[in-house]
């Protein structure tokens, strides 16, 4: 019987040019084809939703190019954010991490996306929902979610949590509304002079893009033509209120007014690649800043403190997640077009929810940092200093 299926088998191979188990050998068991690479298309073309434009003649391309590996990791990178920021709200709610907690499942073809089309050298700036960007410019599961628990393995050694995380080119998270894009435009302005051709991303909420200083922020780059790329993550609420409620006229991407705008389908992470690859050849090119708005939605509330149902409903929520979601989007793309198979997309879940389940055991493991290392870097390469503490004879050291 062994023998008829290996003859089975051999024969199996030769006819489908596929390697067939051989764990298909015993008695009692199904032959189970697996299939080698050269059975997947390498490379396809897709449709993708065309951009809104404002003072541009023509906009980003309707197709979009894709190869196997290029979707491969894009869905792990986005899957592993989705776990992660999964993994952050279940501690959360077990008190393991405290405080301030902004989370950005829904989102994630908003960050992929954007990495996709800039290079690791460009910058990157945003707000306060920043554990996605975090692990886009190059941080480890692990040390973010330590972060979140406030340890010493963490990003910031445990002393910035998650509000403040940063990374090579990344400079935060950051917690004032708004704040963030005047740095940004700082930041273009030192490419700018520096003449390194590279651009910045200044990213900010539907809910901060009614603040003054976006606005002065806008004037300045348009003046000196900065290579800025000023981007509104629209996911529909500011907080709790709606776009709608909140603002006169809700084409963000226009409010540059003076400056090229762009609004972007955000739950698609090849519009996105696109449409930033558009815009940073715009800002690279000399011609100044541009305005991008990416019409996106989170699946939390706005913090772990709101519970994003008193302002909108749960069947809202369920429609975006079974007709839009960023990641389910990609994976029905490439299944329908042979550049994957199911098992392969299990693999990669199985992989993932391993090394967040081994990040979590770091996060609830590490030691908090000592008191003696509370004041450290406060200045960069700097001779030690005293600090005050609560008192006048409470004295800590600052090491850089």
């Amino acid at each position: 019987m062994k023998n008829m299926l290996t003859i089975i088998s051999n024969a199996l191979c030769r006819i489908t040019g596929r390697n067939v188990g051989a764990q298909t050998v015993s008695e009692g068991t199904r032959a189970v084809v697996s299939r080698s690479f050269a059975d997947f298309t390498s490379q396809a073309t897709f449709d993708i939703k065309k951009c809104d434009v404002h003072r541009l003649e023509e906009g980003p391309p309707l197709k979009a190019e894709l190869t196997r590996e290029q979707g491969l990791r894009y869905y792990r990178i986005m899957q592993t954010v989705r776990r992660m920021e999964l993994k952050a709200d279940q501690l959360y709610k077990q008190k393991i991490i405290r405080g301030f907690c902004h989370l950005y499942d829904g989102q994630e073809a908003c960050a992929v996306g954007i990495e996709a089309a800039i290079n690791p050298s460009d910058h990157l700036i945003t707000a306060y929902r920043a554990h996605g960007y975090t692990y886009t410019r190059g941080i480890a599961v692990k040390e973010i979610l330590a972060e979140l628990t406030g340890r010493r393995g963490g990003v910031a050694k445990g002393k910035g949590g998650s509000m403040h995380m940063y990374a090579p080119h990344f400079y935060g998270g950051n917690g004032i509304v708004g704040a963030q894009v005047p740095l940004g435009a700082g930041i273009a302005l030192a490419c700018q002079y520096q003449g390194n051709n590279q651009v910045c991303v200044a990213l900010y909420g539907d809910g901060a893009a009614n603040q003054g200083q976006l606005f002065e922020s806008f004037n300045m780059a348009a003046l000196w033509k900065l290579p800025c790329i000023f981007t509104c993550e629209n996911n529909q609420y500011g907080m709790g209120t709606s776009v709608e409620r909140a603002s006169a006229s809700t084409d963000y991407y226009k409010r540059g007014d003076f400056i090229p705008g762009i609004r972007v389908d955000g739950m698609d992470v090849l519009c996105v690649r696109e449409a930033f690859k558009f815009a940073a050849e715009h800002c690279r090119s000399g011609k100044g800043p541009i305005v991008m708005e990416l019409k996106t939605y989170r699946y939390h509330g706005h913090s772990m403190s709101d519970p994003g149902v008193s302002y909108r409903t749960r069947e809202e929520i369920q429609e975006v997640r079974s007709k839009s979601d960023p990641i389910t989007m990609l994976k029905e793309r490439m299944l329908s077009n042979n550049m994957a198979s199911v098992e392969e997309f299990k693999e990669i879940d199985i992989a993932i929810r391993k090394e967040v389940e081994e990040a979590a055991q770091y996060a609830t493991s590490d030691p908090e940092p000592p008191l003696e290392e509370l004041c450290n870097h406060i200045f960069s390469n700097d001779s030690p200093l005293e600090v005050r503490g609560t008192n006048p004879w409470a004295r800590l050291k600052s090491v850089s």
